[in-house]
């Protein structure tokens, strides 16, 4: 492999927003490719309430920056995205500050979606929280101990709703996509590869950026208009299904939480 395709090269002028955001590390190469890391205190992502927030903002910048011709979208250590911080995410069972994580999910994935140039996303580790956010990317790849998962739906006993069904539905045709939901299945970078989800599988992570870094030069051989209009093409059809099922999706969503605390209460009574 050459080493000169693979290495980063580094960033020259940094825009504000990429110091602007707790839990993501932006850098971007002086040939355009920017690098979207996922990470708390320099480890692995720990979601939070915060990071719903401050994610749509995040994505809405990266998709107006012309400076951004590729984005590789991965994680820190050996975890892509595996930790969520329920209490943050405020009270799920109050639709008063449910309408908030419900237009938040919503919009995130529709400026994932506005990001017009090829998205590739390296996957390092676990993805079992917010997967849907890697299968908004054109190119997967993914390191040998990865594997996808949907884990906090169901172990906090409410609906999939916020887009995970949408593209999950696309990738393994809607009656796995149930199983793998239904289940919390988790499926292998292997047998994800197997299945048309992973292009490309590496032996470990250095193997993976260095793949990723590669890909990505090779898609800034496309030309710029051509490139951003192939990656505009390409999502068309999941911004539809996204407008048509995410909002329906998180308002059963938001239910299904609502119902666990009349149960609890209810329970109580009882007891």
């Amino acid at each position: 492999m050459n080493s000169s395709a693979t290495t980063p090269a580094p960033q020259t002028s940094v825009p504000d927003y990429f110091t602007k955001y707790e839990h993501l590390h932006l850098s971007r190469t002086t040939d355009g490719i920017l690098e979207v890391r996922f990470t708390t205190n320099g480890g692995p992502i720990v979601f939070t309430g915060k990071d719903h927030t401050e994610f749509v903002d995040a994505f809405f910048q990266i998709s107006r920056d012309r400076a951004n011709k590729v984005v590789i979208l991965t994680g820190t250590g050996d975890e892509w995205f595996a930790q969520i911080d329920g209490p943050s995410l405020g009270d799920i069972t109050n639709p008063r500050e449910w309408y908030n994580t419900w237009w938040e999910g919503q919009k995130v994935l529709q400026n994932l979606l506005d990001i017009n140039v090829p998205v590739v996303a390296a996957i390092n580790g676990p993805a079992t929280v917010h997967s849907e956010y890697a299968l908004t990317a054109d190119v997967l790849l993914a390191s040998e101990h990865a594997y996808f998962q949907d884990f906090p739906h169901l172990a906090f006993g409410i609906v999939p709703g916020d887009g995970v069904q949408t593209v999950w539905a696309k990738a393994l045709g809607e009656y796995r996509a149930k199983y793998f939901l239904y289940t919390q299945q988790k499926l292998s970078a292997q047998e994800a590869r197997q299945l048309g989800l992973v292009a490309e599988v590496l032996p470990d992570n250095t193997a993976l950026m260095n793949r990723a870094y590669e890909t990505a030069r090779q898609l800034l051989t496309i030309p710029d208009l051509t490139r951003r209009f192939m990656r505009s093409m390409f999502t068309q059809s999941l911004k539809r299904d996204f407008l048509e099922q995410v909002g329906y999706g998180m308002a059963l969503e938001g239910i299904s939480a609502t119902d666990l605390k009349i149960a609890a209460e209810e329970a109580s009574r009882t007891n």
